[in-house]
């Protein structure tokens, strides 16, 4: 089986927006579309299923707040309890006002690290990755669409021709 792919570059877009969705209504499949910055709708009209990295955000606060208040209460209360201001520490609850920012702090880090981690590690882009970027010219002011060719080739390449392609090239992907 071959692995060929069309790279279908445009220099506008709004072209490459119409591109997708025509490609995406002639149920062509889209592999990828490389883009010099992020094209408002792009991944709706791709088909992309929404993130769920906000459900992550939430449970990694959870975990944030339960350390926060678990640590706080062991800390201030059992290990070394003081009396500051006149205030003993006989419980947490009597004293949770004075510890919320701490609280809130920990939610916080919890949820921005274990974020930034899980977003890494869903988008494999690991420590010393090499860039999967197939032309040079998308860091700059081009847009490219790869989709997979199946025996398809001559029609793919009119299809994007006339889609506003400002090129059209087939490449055996390895």
């Amino acid at each position: 089986m071959s692995n060929k792919v069309i790279y279908a570059i445009y220099n506008d877009d709004d072209i490459l927006m119409d591109a997708v969705k025509k490609t995406r209504a002639a149920h062509h499949h889209i592999e990828e579309v490389f883009t010099p910055f992020p094209v408002h709708g792009l991944d709706k009209a791709m088909g992309i299923a929404p993130t769920r990295l906000a459900i992550c955000a939430f449970l990694y606060g959870c975990v944030g707040i339960s350390v926060a208040t678990a640590m706080m209460n062991y800390i201030m209360i059992q290990d070394w309890p003081q009396d500051i201001g006149g205030k003993p520490s006989f419980s947490y609850i009597e004293n949770m006002p004075a510890f919320v920012p701490i609280m809130f702090e920990l939610t916080v880090f919890f949820a921005a690290h274990l974020m930034v981690i899980t977003f890494y590690m869903r988008s494999k882009l690991w420590p010393f990755k090499e860039a999967e970027n197939p032309d040079v010219r998308t860091t700059d002011d081009h847009f490219l669409m790869e989709v997979a060719v199946h025996d398809n080739e001559e029609e793919l390449i009119s299809f994007f021709q006339s889609t506003g392609a400002v090129e059209v090239k087939v490449i055996d992907k390895h």
